[in-house]
């Protein structure tokens, strides 16, 4: 079941958010992309955002905005992922310094607010970094709340891969992170569970390979690289394709299995900080705040996004 929805795409561009950009705004796509807010997470802000604009470019989506968000977290200094992205945050292929679009010069939280504020119907916020953006938004302005039809988030896991209880999105941020597990706002979760379920390894590398157009050329390459740091890092043949998977909940919410749970962010303790504590087994006997994924139909995964690289011919 394809559902139409109105989206704001806060992200941290970053290979896997790229395939998830790519997907979003591909003519099989039924998302209607409003704006693309950055964040610094896997790189710094600005390289976030010049990312971003160049990987709308090779979609030729130059209609869709993109605005700067917050340099850093709400109370830590900023951490980048330079060791899983590189040095530009998107190495791999040969991308302008200099992008042919340009960014709106607007800040990414006030875009957040106003385009909620200003939709006649209910937005969708897709997280794929660090939830900066979104908890600042909330805070200037609690209203949005009100028009905010979910937060799809990927984020968090019952285990870590930054630390050995915290993956990094969450990490980077936690405080963020506790604001919007706190707003009450229906929160979908897409973390390192059902991600590291989406693998791209050689087969689906050769699979998009044949192809053979401008965007799944450049997907082809960003899976190259990230396979290369994932098997550097942590000795896996693939990489995950972690972002993915909150556009792909969007346009088929079926392939994901999903379970109500109550999730807390942990914030006070520097040996656990930025750990997500999923009471899966409702031990808490509280009332759900958030859909967590579990499993995902992997087959109709990739076959989902073959489609969308196939519709760029």
């Amino acid at each position: 079941m394809v559902q139409n929805r109105k989206i704001i795409m806060d992200c941290d561009p970053g290979h896997d958010d790229a395939i998830a950009l790519i997907i979003a705004g591909a003519k099989s796509s039924s998302l209607d992309i409003l704006a693309v807010t950055t964040v610094a997470g896997n790189q710094s802000v600005d390289k976030n955002t010049r990312n971003a604009l160049n990987v709308l470019d090779i979609m030729n989506r130059g209609d869709i905005p993109v605005s700067t968000g917050a340099d850093r977290p709400l109370i830590k200094e900023a951490a980048f992922a330079e060791s899983i992205h590189g040095e530009s945050g998107l190495d791999g292929p040969q991308l302008p310094k200099v992008p042919n679009l340009k960014d709106t010069n607007e800040h990414g939280v006030n875009v957040i607010i106003d385009q909620v504020l200003q939709s006649n119907e209910p937005i969708t916020l897709v997280a794929t970094g660090p939830l900066t953006n979104i908890a600042m938004a909330l805070i200037q302005e609690p209203k949005i709340a009100d028009n905010i039809q979910e937060i799809v988030i990927m984020g968090g896991g019952t285990f870590g891969n930054w630390t050995p209880t915290a993956e990094f999105n969450i990490w980077v941020d936690a405080e963020s992170a506790k604001k919007v597990f706190k707003s009450g706002i229906p929160v979908v979760v897409f973390g390192l569970d059902v991600t590291h379920q989406l693998f791209a390894d050689d087969a689906v590398i050769n699979r998009f390979n044949k192809i053979d157009n401008k965007v799944s050329d450049f997907v082809v390459e960003l899976l190259k690289f990230f396979k290369s740091t994932y098997k550097e890092q942590f000795d896996m043949d693939g990489g995950p394709i972690h972002d993915a998977c909150t556009i792909l909940y969007l346009l088929n919410p079926e392939i994901f299995t999903l379970q109500n749970t109550y999730i807390q962010i942990e914030t006070d303790s520097a040996l656990t900080y930025g750990t997500m504590s999923v009471d899966l087994n409702n031990t808490y006997q509280k009332e759900p705040n958030a859909k967590f994924a579990t499993e995902v139909d992997v087959d109709l995964a990739w076959d989902i996004m073959e489609q969308a690289l196939r519709s760029y011919q």
